[in-house]
């Protein structure tokens, strides 16, 4: 089968191809002998005859850093009739622009198969359809209220507060259980964010790390467990954790089992949740999951593979 696959991402040369899961899905595309084909969403029009259309480049990748890739001249895709399958990797905000993009997308659903289905990607941001799980979440608030969180941390203790939009581990802060600034810390956090934000009870047992877990088409794919660097409580890899060698325990594996057929059932064919100290289930990544490069490294497997395989199979 050979698919002729848009990758809708951030521009090629500003990742690093290290650690970058959609270059590593790029480069398990390219030796199945798929044509890739790379787009930005600013380039994205929906036409009078409501054709999708994207203004794409040919690309080749290899594993070389600093020259990683290689790009044709651009071309105006129907993405509709031209291509097979679209990869929704860029990077969130998840704000208005990404929101939109996942409607223009979801035109060309009786034609291509978009990863992740976008329809399901806009339900589901990561910090919002973890709520269905509450059973698995720690303590978890969300508001805009400054008074909410006084009476949240007063019964739960150390908290921390996340822009439920948030990615990669940024604007995350832990407050201790004095609260100091907190009054402060919030007010920035309504002059910066319109929407509400997330408050959870601060689990110690993150020092121990983050793990990790990818699940394509509902099944375990693998997990990595990420540690917070030197003087950070924060584990995620982009502000400065590291990955190490992980197995699963009883609860994840409870999670994963509780999770994985509603993510099929909606097209969530690539995602990433996050555990805390084994139980504690605090993010459910749709958007544009990562990992799957330091997974394989660890065990020796083909997460990339597995996706296609979910991908082809789904065709």
């Amino acid at each position: 089968m050979t698919l002729r696959v848009a990758v809708q991402m951030d521009p090629l040369h500003s990742i690093n191809i290290a650690g970058d899961s959609s270059f590593a899905l790029m480069l398990r595309a390219q030796e199945r002998g798929h044509e890739i084909y790379h787009y930005d969403v600013g380039s994205l029009s929906l036409d009078e005859d409501d054709r999708l259309i994207a203004h794409a480049t040919p690309v080749t990748v290899q594993h070389v850093v600093g020259d990683h890739y290689a790009a044709g001249e651009k071309r105006r895709l129907d993405l509709g009739h031209d291509i097979d399958v679209v990869l929704m990797r860029q990077d969130p905000p998840f704000d208005m622009g990404y929101i939109t993009a996942t409607h223009m997308l979801e035109r060309i659903e009786a034609e291509t198969l978009v990863v992740n289905n976008p329809r399901s990607v806009r339900n589901a941001p990561e910090k919002v359809m973890v709520l269905d799980y509450r059973r698995f979440m720690p303590p978890t608030l969300v508001t805009r209220s400054v008074d909410e969180v006084r009476t949240f941390q007063k019964k739960h203790g150390a908290i921390v507060i996340k822009p439920i939009h948030g990615n990669g581990g940024k604007a995350i802060f832990r407050v201790s259980e004095e609260g100091e600034n907190l009054g402060a810390l919030f007010e920035v956090f309504n002059q910066t964010w319109p929407e509400p934000h997330m408050v959870q009870a601060f689990l110690p047992e993150v020092a121990k790390g983050d793990k990790r877990i990818v699940l394509v088409d509902g099944e375990i794919a693998g997990a990595i467990n990420r540690r917070p660097g030197e003087g950070e409580f924060r584990s995620n890899l982009a502000v400065g954790g590291y990955a190490e060698k992980t197995e699963l325990t009883a609860e994840e594996r409870e999670i994963c089992a509780a999770l994985g057929p509603e993510l099929k059932r909606l097209g969530l064919i690539f995602v990433g949740i996050d555990v805390i100290g084994g139980r504690w289930l605090t993010e459910i990544n749709v958007t544009s999951p990562t990992g799957i490069v330091a997974i394989d490294k660890f065990n020796g497997t083909d997460t990339a593979g597995i996706i296609w395989d979910a991908i082809e199979a789904r065709l």
